[in-house]
């Protein structure tokens, strides 16, 4: 089992991760299947345009956009602010769900899978981290159906711990069997009117019961210069099918910061 039969192939160009990201294939000190990921430095202001529009689709809707930018000139016409808030401003949820974004965004362009639901969308307290899977992308088309589930962690300055943490998260998935967050992506189906992709999505619960669903793990870590050798050195499980990422930013904080400022632009 290598990275590749996990997540698939790097994107190319002109994807963003393609542009703007480098990836070397290898296998941890444990033999654990790992993606080491570097950033173009003279692409930095590309990937961060990237993720500043992938933050957006990710936290709204272009509906809810339209809708917010009527109400907004409304208001300013009175003379008020909105008080809508759709973006975290709490820094340690916004590294949280830039790097849950990240992933999802590059599952989606290595992977055969896709996703159906924009988690980050129904957080009832945009500034609080939602509970639940931090990505669920599926491959209905692939035989078995497919999976996968993924957990995101970010760190300013990336520590052995957080490796371990990544991959508890992941194992305590593992052991609930079915996916938490499955029944909630169907519902979101439902309730948008796609009830054929939400039979399909709901269907993998019988699809597992007759050993019929195929479940993989990836794990994302965003963190400083030692991330690489973090991962090298801690990741281990017992998990056939999981693989782990990490990408290292010259300075995380930064990226992140200049993402949620710019992101009032596109709005």
């Amino acid at each position: 089992m290598d990275v590749k039969q996990i997540v698939g192939p790097h994107p190319l160009p002109p994807h963003p991760c393609g542009n703007s990201l480098t990836a070397l294939d290898q296998r941890t000190k444990h033999n654990i299947p790992h993606r080491v990921l570097e950033n173009d430095p003279l692409e930095i202001d590309e990937f961060i345009a990237a993720m500043t529009q992938w933050v957006v689709n990710h936290h709204i809707s272009p509906e809810s956009v339209k809708r917010d930018r009527t109400r907004r000139e409304a208001l300013e016409r009175q003379g008020f602010n909105d008080p809508t808030q759709r973006f975290p401003t709490n820094t340690s949820t916004q590294k949280g769900n830039w790097a849950e974004i990240l992933l999802a965004e590059y599952i989606v362009a290595s992977s055969e899978a896709q996703l159906p639901v924009y988690r980050l969308r129904y957080n009832p307290n945009v500034d609080q981290s939602m509970k639940g899977d931090d990505v669920l992308a599926f491959d209905l088309n692939s035989n078995p159906v497919r999976i996968l589930v993924g957990e995101a962690k970010f760190r300013s300055t990336s520590q052995k711990a957080v490796v371990g943490e990544l991959i508890e998260a992941l194992e305590k998935s593992h052991s609930g069997n079915v996916p938490a967050s499955l029944q909630f992506v169907a519902d979101r189906l439902f309730d948008s009117g796609q009830d054929e992709l939400g039979t399909k999505v709901a269907e993998c619960n019988v699809l597992f019961a007759q050993g019929r669903l195929q479940l993989d793990y990836v794990g994302l870590l965003v963190s400083n210069k030692h991330a690489h050798s973090h991962v090298f050195s801690t990741a281990q499980s017992n998990i056939q099918r999981l693989a782990v990422m990490s990408l290292v930013l010259p300075d995380p904080e930064a990226v992140v910061a200049d993402c949620f400022a710019e992101v009032a632009a596109l709005i």
